[in-house]
């Protein structure tokens, strides 16, 4: 067992090491100065989305989960956020056409810059993770697209800590005041 996890965690850091530190930035800055921000991905990807809403929801932003019930009308000045391992998954690619046409700034996590995602979107930030299109044997010891799952996790957690040390200095303590109680 300590050799899996010892292997995972390294396939995770070489696939956060090749991530552009200066599309990061604009993608944070992005969503920093947007109206309202709001994320969308399918499956494990959409999982990682809605950590990333929730703790963008801690930290002082205005955000939003496509797909739920009190998600408000995409407006022009908000930001859209897609995770999606290939980039082009149908549902996706119509959200993003949706939150284009109605003049929010579309980006993406992905692992393919030329994919139907990247190219509607204003800045893509490339993954080069293993998504489960792709033939794993050789580039990770994982199933399907945890590599790629895993890494757009940890990826939009330092999203976080770059919005917070950037423009949030000094108000953790209104953080805690945000997290749930009715737990």
């Amino acid at each position: 067992m300590e050799e899996i996890i010892r292997t995972i965690s390294k396939e995770v850091s070489g696939v956060l090491e090749r991530v552009s530190e200066e599309n990061a930035r604009e993608i944070a800055s992005g969503l920093h100065s947007a109206n309202r921000i709001f994320i969308a991905g399918n499956g494990r990807s959409g999982l990682a989305g809605k950590m990333f809403a929730m703790r963008l929801m801690h930290v002082g932003y205005e955000v939003y989960v496509t797909g739920e019930t009190i998600t408000p009308s995409i407006t022009a000045g908000d930001a859209f956020l897609v995770i999606s391992g290939s980039g082009n998954t149908k549902s996706l690619v119509d959200l993003a056409d949706k939150a284009a046409e109605a003049g929010a700034t579309v980006y993406t996590v992905t692992t393919n810059a030329t994919s139907k995602l990247g190219e509607l979107a204003e800045k893509v930030l490339v993954l080069p993770a293993v998504t489960k299109a792709v033939d794993t044997r050789e580039a990770t010891i994982q199933p399907l697209g945890s590599q790629f799952d895993q890494s757009a996790h940890l990826l939009l957690d330092s999203l976080i800590v770059y919005l917070t040390r950037t423009f949030a200095e000094g108000k953790e303590e209104t953080w805690k005041g945000k997290h749930a109680n009715l737990e």
